[in-house]
């Protein structure tokens, strides 16, 4: 097998193997998903599809919506509230990612096993994305499933690390 062009990406990721609780980790990929978004972004999509955004600045109204996200995550902080999340049983540092694939700092996996896990994306908004990944070797793991606009952002983070390594590239030749 020849090795994925890989990109170093500093994120991590929550995992457990797949068998130990399938059905649980199928429910929890899917709450994550675009479908069960939280009620803010359920009727943003729902007043776009009715055609009452038409006149809206985008920028402004997705910074609107960010801040109600925002007031609702403070109230959750005071509350003493957490989102409900299952636990999973390793916890690990990715070095490195490519479009399909990704690579932890420790060997953690055991090869041809299939794990379920949350990485923490570091993007705008900042969210966690359900993947469930096939382990090539102790370090690397192929992503199997991903919801597509989860698989949009991979993209473009990935494409954004390759941007600041060929800038960081010029300025050492400088």
């Amino acid at each position: 097998m020849n090795k994925p062009r890989l990109v170093p990406a500093p994120i991590a990721i929550v995992f457990s193997e797949a068998d130990l609780n399938k059905d649980a980790y199928e429910r929890e990929y899917q709450q994550l998903s675009e479908s069960d978004d939280d009620p803010i972004s359920q009727w943003l999509k729902l007043a776009k599809a009715r055609g009452e955004t038409a006149e809206s600045d985008p920028v402004l109204l997705n910074l609107m919506v960010e801040l109600h996200r925002k007031i609702d995550a403070l109230e959750m902080f005071l509350k003493n509230e957490t989102p409900k999340r299952l636990s999973l049983t390793n916890e690990a540092h990715i070095r490195a990612i490519g479009f399909e694939h990704f690579e932890l700092q420790e060997p953690m996996l055991q090869e041809g096993k299939e794990y379920y896990g949350r990485i923490s994306m570091p993007v705008h908004p900042k969210r966690d994305i359900g993947v469930f990944f096939k382990a090539l070797s102790p370090n690397l793991a192929q992503i199997v499933r991903m919801h597509e606009r989860d698989e949009k952002e991979w993209a473009a983070y990935l494409t954004a690390r390759e941007r600041i390594l060929i800038r960081e590239s010029k300025e050492k030749k400088q």
